[in-house]
């Protein structure tokens, strides 16, 4: 039986990615998109991507009132993201969710919710399967390597920072490593935030420019050597494979996930 999907952010590079994979799956069958710009319209009228005659709302409880869905996705951004995960789950409507920058406050507030609901959701700061063996792999070498920063790279477009995946790699890196502050102790900026973000001692450095699209690189350091473990994902396509395995996985759940290593 086929699953009724519904996808917020139509017009997004990542959501135009998602409906042509929705549109190739043969299980899946997207029935409405939720865009604020163009409610009443259909989604062949707003972007030449798709010739899909499926109907767009601008307001999602009003979508949930009036369409079957099955899933619910989210690829717009933080605060949207956040109201319509909220909604999906009080909707019980399984929700995907590929939105970055949710806080820590924000996923506990979602997964009780989700465990009021009983209602399936999957919250993945990075779909691409090589993103998330990147980051299971920095894990384990930090058992081994407490001394790590780390880069990411992304398009200039990119309102967070840093990126959720470089936040869940310091946090899964944070689980197996020794507690240290990185650098010398006595070390001070010359300018403000040179030296990156800071989560447990780690530091963390964002790049934004035009060309690029999805990179990280964790670089542990010890006596004499340097271990570099990167990823880099070079178009949206490397997003879809994640997107399509948590759209048949959140069909079996019913509580929230957080991160694509745990359903893979």
């Amino acid at each position: 039986m086929a699953i009724n999907i519904i996808v917020a952010g139509p017009r997004g590079k990542m959501g135009k990615e998602a409906i042509k994979m929705i549109e190739r799956v043969p299980d899946f069958n997207l029935v409405a998109v939720i865009d604020r710009k163009n409610d009443g319209k259909f989604l062949n009228e707003i972007t030449e991507e798709s010739d899909a005659q499926v109907p767009v709302y601008e307001d999602l409880a009003e979508c949930f009132q009036q369409i079957d869905a099955d899933v619910f996705i989210d690829l717009t951004s933080p605060e949207p993201g956040y109201k319509h995960t909220k909604l999906a789950i009080e909707h019980r409507v399984r929700a995907v969710i590929g939105t970055s920058g949710f806080t820590k406050e924000n996923i506990k507030e979602l997964k009780e919710l989700s465990n009021e609901y009983n209602s399936g959701c999957i919250i993945a700061p990075n779909f691409a399967i090589g993103a998330v063996l990147m980051m299971k792999f920095s894990q384990m070498a930090a058992q081994y390597f407490p001394d790590v920063e780390i880069i990411e790279m992304h398009h200039d477009q990119k309102v967070d920072a840093p990126s959720g995946t470089a936040v869940k790699t310091a946090e899964m890196i944070q689980k197996t490593r020794t507690t240290k502050a990185q650098g010398h102790p006595d070390e001070r900026e010359e300018l403000e935030g040179a030296r990156g973000a800071e989560l447990d001692g780690m530091h963390i450095h964002s790049v934004r420019l035009p060309g690029l699209v999805a990179h990280q690189e964790v670089i542990f350091g010890g006596p004499g050597q340097l271990l570099t473990i990167k990823h880099d994902s070079m178009s949206r396509d490397s997003f879809m494979d994640g997107i399509k395995t948590s759209i048949y996985k959140v069909m079996e759940l019913d509580r929230l996930v957080y991160g694509l290593e745990n359903i893979l």
